[in-house]
């Protein structure tokens, strides 16, 4: 008699019934191997042990269930290692720190401060950096690397910049500074980008023949200065900066990309306002510090760390993530300098290390990358 669904699922029931009483059984002897390993020194990974356990069930679960059967064993050695880890681990100095953030969680960030952020006024910089301070005294840099330099050095215990566009992608150059300096992130926002196009008063868009704005500036607007070949582009540091380069110029074939504000600030006309190649097009910024400080509301982790040049590393680290539930919401990667065709990653997970299960996932990630960098606990403002 063939089954219908109800009974197919009740026999799925009582396999998983069977499963999750075998997977208690082999965790407890996990938990033996675990007890060993430590009374014996042993590390936690046996890679060559998981092959020889994988080559075999793979095997056995035949040609049509074989990967199936890989990914699973996979996944429950990753769960082994995870458990093992709680018992042999001890409390390293990531840990200690991560656990004083968590005892010492701040109720909100300071409202008069001051802060150094890459640009001058008008700048899109600033427009964030006033949404994150209600009375920030801003210090302006020419690089973003002056930027990390004014946080690490003390000159300012605040600091903005710019990581990534919704329409461009990353602010690689930011990504590239992170492996440089001493820094945590303690807060995020999302900035709304309306780019025009500015020139002085009484100046037609067919009177233009360069165009001045900031690199990220000039991609968003990317299909507008393709559709006019004759337009030369000109990067600056900033959009701001564009701005009032061309308001000082006194040139009428010179336009910038910048902010409404911008135009106002100086003394410029409009002459375009649909000029980005989409719609929605945002910024996102971090707000960094000297020290680690985990602020109230704080539901978003970075992390920067390298793999081991060996197949399978990556996916062990991204495993551990999986496991736990957690969203990896970015994962960036940069080349390492030095070092042919090697990477270091960019992790943004959802989490918060007030969970000790969360603090144990960083131990983890920690004990199998080459190197390892908790960037910050923050909330992000949208």
């Amino acid at each position: 008699m063939e089954l219908n669904l109800q009974d197919i699922r009740g026999q799925l029931d009582q396999i998983d019934d069977q499963l999750i009483d075998l997977f208690a059984r082999r965790m407890r002897l996990v938990s033996d191997v675990a007890a060993y390993k430590k009374e014996n020194g042993l590390p936690i990974l046996d890679s060559g042990r998981e092959r020889q356990i994988i080559n075999r069930v793979s095997l056995a679960a035949g040609e049509d269930l074989e990967h199936y059967a890989k990914l699973l064993y996979q996944t429950l050695f990753s769960v082994s290692r995870a458990y093992q880890a709680q018992q042999l681990l001890p409390k390293s100095t990531l840990m200690a720190e991560l656990e004083r953030a968590a005892e010492n969680v701040r109720p909100r960030m300071p409202g008069r401060v001051m802060v150094a952020c890459q640009g001058t006024e008008g700048a899109y910089s600033q427009k964030i950096t006033d949404r994150m301070f209600e009375f920030a005294d801003i210090l302006y840099m020419n690089t973003f690397n002056d930027v990390f330099n004014a946080v690490e050095k003390g000159m300012c215990p605040f600091g903005v910049l710019p990581i990534e566009n919704s329409t461009a992608g990353s602010v690689t150059q930011v990504y590239d500074l992170m492996e440089k300096h001493h820094f945590h992130i303690v807060r995020a926002a999302r900035q709304r980008i309306d780019h025009r196009l500015l020139a002085l008063p009484g100046v037609k868009l067919e009177d233009i023949r360069e165009v001045a704005s900031h690199e990220q500036a000039l991609r968003q607007c990317g299909a507008f200065l393709a559709a006019h070949p004759q337009i030369k582009v000109t990067a600056m540091e900033n959009t701001a900066k564009a701005a009032a380069f061309a308001a000082a110029s006194g040139r009428r074939d010179l336009a910038a990309i910048a902010s409404q504000e911008c135009a106002q600030l100086y003394g410029l006309e409009t002459l375009s306002d649909a000029i980005t190649d989409t719609g929605n097009n945002a910024t996102r910024f971090i707000c960094i510090a000297k020290d680690l400080t985990v602020y109230a509301g704080a539901n978003k982790i970075s992390l920067m760390l390298s793999a081991a040049h060996r197949p399978g590393s990556l996916y062990r680290l991204l495993s551990h993530i999986s496991v736990m539930g957690v969203n990896l919401t970015k994962l960036e990667s940069r080349p390492i300098p030095g070092k042919d065709f090697e990477f270091r990653f960019f992790f943004d997970i959802e989490a918060s290390i007030l969970d000790p299960a969360v603090r144990a996932l960083m131990e983890q990630l920690k004990q199998d990358s080459d190197q390892f960098v908790f960037l910050g606990n923050y909330e992000e403002m949208r």
